[in-house]
């Protein structure tokens, strides 16, 4: 392996194999984590490529969801799967990330055959709200599985898809303990367009948003939560 890559993950990554083993951290822990995540998939895909951008980008979001969530009993369904790189390193692929996406090795996409945190198997296809929804309504009619709990991640591009909006329309008319996350990085493999990236567009640029927005995050820093590195 890499000397590089070894220094990387010699540190608070290290000694996590399971979200069981995040979860024994102190919150203030967590922006390292996320940083010493982020400087491990820089050294790997710069020498086996793969989804840069969006794993990237959802590394802290992902880090927050195993913190707070007993995962893998509560269940996470990515819409979007290449961006559930650090989602893999946190469930104990750390040490195959080296071959992921090779011949023999792990899948870039979350693959259930893998590990019993990936529920489901998805590259994007605007399908896990539906898929969530699913599996957080039998939990509700499973004896012992009623308080599990179930998270779609969706991203702004998928959630335009008609299976989407399909999905949220069931949900708010079946009972079900399902939280659905927008992930609205205002990227896509085309440019977005329709009336729902214009209103997410002027949400997040919206002076009362941002004034909000201003608020927490100085709210977070004082706790120590959140830096500015």
């Amino acid at each position: 392996m890499d000397p590089n890559i070894e220094s990387v993950s010699a540190s608070l990554l290290s000694g996590i194999n399971s979200p069981s083993d995040l979860r024994k951290l102190s919150v203030e822990q967590l922006p390292r984590v996320c940083s010493e995540i982020r400087e491990f998939l820089i050294s790997h895909l710069s020498r086996h490529p793969g989804h840069f951008a969006s794993s990237m980008g959802a590394v802290d979001l992902i880090v927050a969801l195993h913190y707070v969530y007993n995962t893998p009993d509560d269940r996470l369904v990515w819409d979007v799967g290449h961006q559930a790189y650090a989602h893999k390193i946190l469930t104990g692929r750390k040490e195959q990330f080296e071959h992921q996406r090779t011949l023999g090795g792990i899948s870039g996409f979350p693959n259930p055959l893998e590990s019993d945190a990936d529920t489901f198997m998805a590259g994007h296809a605007s399908n896990s709200i539906s898929a969530a929804l699913g599996m957080a309504i039998a939990d509700k009619s499973t004896p012992g599985h009623e308080s599990r709990k179930t998270v779609a991640v969706i991203g702004d591009a998928s959630i335009s898809g008609g299976l989407a909006f399909e999905g949220l329309n069931n949900a708010s008319n079946h009972p079900n303990n399902l939280l659905i996350i927008l992930n609205d990085n205002d990227m896509s493999i085309d440019s977005n367009v329709g009336a729902l990236h214009s209103y997410l567009s002027d949400l997040t640029t919206s002076a009362g948003y941002n004034r909000i927005r201003n608020k927490m995050a100085g709210y977070f820093r004082k706790k120590g939560i959140l830096t500015d590195q």
